[in-house]
């Protein structure tokens, strides 16, 4: 059940350390992978075919999903993984950098979720699809600023904020995509481990603070993806599966 065997999926933030972990996924389960980022993913990640687009652009988020439609005919599963951040301190916040934050984390996944859900019928008696939207911990909980002792990637503000509306954004559509036989739901992970940015100090100090002792893997992350868009969470939609090794426990 568990499985995405001639499945299409679409999985944006494709370039990303999660959305090529994701990729490989899928492809693995047998599903024809199209990545969408603003550039092509680095190595070689599972995509059947990239997809060029800029989320927070109702128009270049059209384009694509009309090429997808047109070469593919459906998409069954979408995962709306695009997501920026931005670290300086809130005393200096700027409004190009709330307005870059928003357009990617919270307009983006409105925008596919539209023209994703435009193509499925009201009342349909097969057929459905699902949608996967990646939130975050700190959509759920403020970050622990005594984390970030060597580290200038602190979790910011609007960062937190659009993740927590991404939650209930998904709920929102939850409810209102099920007449189209569309599953909506969310996953928050916690800190992915990636040394290519992330100091020893700031590794240590949350795996102190995770109750399983270490921070996540992308495929710890994947897993619950790949769950929550398979037949195995047929009657599951509105969720917010939090994978953060126990954190939000305390």
């Amino acid at each position: 059940m568990i499985g995405a065997s001639g499945k299409v999926v679409l999985i944006t933030g494709a370039a990303g350390q999660l959305g090529a972990s994701l990729a490989d996924a899928f492809h693995s389960l047998g599903a024809t992978v199209l990545g969408a980022d603003l550039k092509p993913p680095a190595g070689s990640p599972a995509c059947a075919e990239f997809l060029e687009m800029d989320v927070s652009n109702e128009v270049s988020v059209a384009a694509g999903f009309e090429r997808a439609w047109r070469r593919y005919a459906r998409v069954d599963v979408l995962i709306n993984n695009a997501g920026v951040a931005v670290f300086t301190p809130f005393e200096e916040r700027k409004e190009p950098e709330l307005d870059w934050v928003y357009g990617v984390n919270l307009k983006g996944p409105l925008w596919c979720i539209k023209h994703f859900a435009s193509r499925f019928q009201v009342g349909a008696a097969s057929g459905g699809g699902a949608v996967v939207n990646i939130a975050s911990l700190f959509g759920v909980v403020a970050p622990d600023p005594r984390v970030y002792t060597d580290t200038a990637r602190n979790s910011s503000e609007i960062y937190g904020a659009t993740k927590a509306a991404l939650i209930q954004m998904t709920r929102y559509f939850a409810v209102h995509l099920a007449p189209r036989n569309i599953r909506v739901n969310a996953v928050s992970p916690g800190g992915v481990l990636n040394r290519a940015v992330q100091g020893e100090g700031f590794v240590a100090n949350y795996s102190a603070r995770c109750p399983m002792g270490r921070m996540a893997s992308a495929e710890d992350v994947v897993a619950g993806v790949v769950f929550l868009a398979s037949e195995g969470a047929s009657y599951i939609t509105g969720q917010n599966l939090v994978i953060d090794g126990g954190l939000t426990c305390w």
